[in-house]
């Protein structure tokens, strides 16, 4: 992670931390040495929700889905700090190689933002992970391709659902890019196939995506996200 933060040199710097929200002492532009130290300290482990959905590929997650991480993630999806794509990416390329162990080439696979949700961030926040993920590989040595074979449905807010709801929500939300598809197809003969979001909630979403490129004929090896919420079964 050498250099990764202090690489927004050239950039203005943020009035507060992304991280903890402090407006004094020094900071690496967008985050404070504490936050970045915090973050950097974090190791990408398998990460399971309970109960898991059926169709769950193997998880691994860097951290936890609450302090300095959560911040970080927030301020970059919410609140527009697009410069936290290229840290972020790099960290998540970390769970990357975790999921996906040795030095083989791999295909990354993202769930993408819906139209709407990709206008309000000038954007879609997961391709601009995936794509500072795989130029992290890259850098090191390791072959890595971007695909988009999903495509995400307008749908409404499941914050408020349970986990029955939101699989039936999941089914969907999402379609296929054929012209995506075959690409991806064609580049994960070789390759070891993962897919990426930021944060894993119920698993649900996970679970749908990787069926819907199952049936496709496009198998995943394993998921990679930032932050896993904890999920335990009800008492």
């Amino acid at each position: 992670m050498t250099g990764l933060w202090a690489a927004l040199a050239d950039l203005v710097v943020p009035a507060s931390c992304a991280g903890c929200g402090q407006t004094e002492g020094r900071r690496t532009f967008e985050v404070c040495a504490r936050c970045v130290t915090a973050v950097e300290a974090l190791t990408a482990h398998p990460s399971r929700p309970t109960p898991a959905p059926a169709g769950l590929p193997p998880v691994y997650a860097l951290g936890e889905y609450g302090g300095e991480l959560r911040e970080l993630i927030i301020e970059y999806k919410d609140r527009g700090r697009h410069r936290l794509a290229r840290p972020l990416g790099a960290l998540l390329a970390q769970v990357v190689s975790r999921a996906v162990a040795g030095r083989g080439p791999v295909l990354m696979l993202y769930v993408p933002d819906t139209p709407a949700s990709a206008r309000e961030r000038y954007g879609d926040h997961m391709r601009r992970l995936a794509v500072a993920a795989a130029q992290r590989l890259n850098l090191i040595g390791r072959d890595a391709l971007v695909g988009q074979p999903l495509l995400a449905r307008p749908k409404a807010d499941s914050t408020a659902l349970g986990i029955a709801e939101r699989a039936a929500a999941a089914r969907e939300a999402f379609a296929i890019n054929r012209s995506g598809l075959r690409l991806a197809r064609h580049a994960a003969t070789r390759r070891a196939v993962v897919l990426l979001d930021d944060i894993m909630t119920t698993g649900v979403t996970l679970a749908t995506a990787a069926e819907l490129l199952a049936d496709e004929e496009l198998e995943v090896s394993a998921c990679a996200v930032l932050a896993a919420t904890k999920r335990r079964l009800p008492a």
